[in-house]
């Protein structure tokens, strides 16, 4: 998905679409980019300070994640938020989720596990800052992911991931414990830690199904 320092003109390209993807993608996930907001590549390349070729490449990336969408003569904007979709989201992530937390844990190497580690102590440092904590939220799904060591899983993940998190955001002001939703990735990330495949997918299919049940109260 990433690739690595400048070898190349090339290498380097996909770097900073890379860089442009990741700096987008948060920005409609959390709804900085509010839905059915037009996006103008040009504007988006001048506040990234990126040109508009990595900037277009994200675009086609997020618009095959469903992020945003493009039409013919009309332009392109940040898709809709459809409450809706939660059913069909949490169908897949309550097979996937508990699937790549027990990969986690068996295949996490040292570096994965030393990740996960530091990621506790910020989960313990955490305060309830609503964007501060979504974005942490996601980046201990990203570092589960990754400790699966399947590339395949991992990008499926975090498109699931992002569409989910843009419904939690869309409710974010009448969500309650907001921190503590988040506070239970610690037993998930131990249980990843110490190899305990069934404890985590236990934990992750918990943690999903507790996700929808939190929004379907409110709808």
């Amino acid at each position: 998905m990433t690739g690595s320092a400048g070898q190349s003109a090339g290498e380097e390209a996909g770097t900073l679409a890379d860089q442009a993807y990741r700096a987008i993608s948060d920005r409609l996930v959390t709804l900085q980019i509010r839905p059915g907001e037009p996006i103008n590549d040009e504007r988006i390349a001048a506040g990234l300070g990126f040109g508009r070729t990595p900037v277009r490449e994200a675009l086609k990336r997020l618009e095959h994640e469903r992020l945003i969408v493009a039409y013919p003569r009309r332009g392109t904007f940040a898709t809709e938020v459809h409450i809706a979709d939660l059913g069909h989201i949490s169908e897949v992530r309550r097979r996937l989720e508990p699937l790549a937390a027990g990969l986690a844990a068996r295949r996490a190497g040292e570096a994965d596990r030393a990740a996960l580690e530091r990621l506790l102590a910020r989960l313990a440092d955490a305060s309830d800052a609503g964007t501060d904590l979504i974005r942490l939220d996601m980046t201990l799904h990203r570092a589960i992911y990754a400790a699966t060591h399947n590339p395949y899983l991992e990008d499926t993940l975090v498109r699931y991931d992002n569409l989910a998190t843009r419904i939690w955001c869309l409710f974010l002001d009448r969500l309650p414990g907001l921190a503590g939703h988040v506070q239970e990735h610690g037993p998930l990330l131990r249980a990843v830690i110490d190899g305990d495949a069934e404890k985590a997918a236990a934990l992750a299919e918990g943690h999903v199904e507790g996700f929808e049940k939190a929004i379907r109260s409110l709808i």
